[in-house]
């Protein structure tokens, strides 16, 4: 486990732990405020991510900083971006589970250095790695459980979104909740913006 930001970053760059790694461009290992209290982890790099080394930069990232806007949250001052594997599998298939355990170190590791308060599972291999293996997204999603004193929840994927855009509003009602959620537990976003 490394303490330190820099360490982690330059070792994750260097992974070669499984055989994603030989198709990648840019090792996509994450984005955002490292002291946010509140953290999103979706599955895994696209192609518009492998080519510019940031998660959620394609449509389903600008849909995914439209919802956090919406909320009065943003990538680059008051939340953490981060997904299950860092390299983009192929045609943007689901990461197997090998290549996710593989990973997963990775992001256990940037958990622990956010240490973040509320945990937002973007989609269906996010939350059923990290929430409940059985979880069903689509009746599931914004539903808050409490796991090792982390309030998490999953919603869908903005990229689930632009493929079926009638559930946007679901989506946006769990955005709406984790921004109620925020405030109940007192968690000043603004501040991290200063942070």
């Amino acid at each position: 486990m490394y303490q330190d930001w820099e360490e982690l970053e330059a070792a994750c760059m260097r992974c070669e732990k499984c055989g994603l790694c030989a198709g990648r461009r840019n090792v996509v290992f994450g984005v955002g405020n490292r002291r946010a209290k509140v953290m999103f982890v979706g599955e895994g790099p696209g192609e518009h991510e492998d080519l510019q080394g940031e998660p959620f930069v394609g449509r389903g990232g600008q849909l995914l900083d439209k919802m956090l806007a919406a909320v009065d949250l943003d990538r680059k001052s008051n939340v953490y971006i981060a997904n299950i594997v860092k390299c983009r599998p192929p045609q943007n298939r689901d990461p197997l589970p090998g290549e996710q355990e593989a990973c997963i170190g990775w992001l256990r590791n940037q958990f622990a250095l956010v240490r973040p308060r509320v945990l937002v599972c973007l989609g269906r291999v996010a939350a059923t790695r990290l929430m409940d293996p059985n979880i069903k997204i689509t009746k599931q999603h914004g539903n808050f459980v409490e796991k090792s004193g982390v309030l998490m929840m999953a919603t869908l994927h903005p990229a689930a979104l632009l493929r079926n855009p009638g559930q946007k509003p679901a989506a946006f009602e769990d955005f709406l909740k984790l921004r109620e959620t925020i405030d109940q537990l007192g968690c000043d976003v603004a501040k991290d913006q200063a942070e």
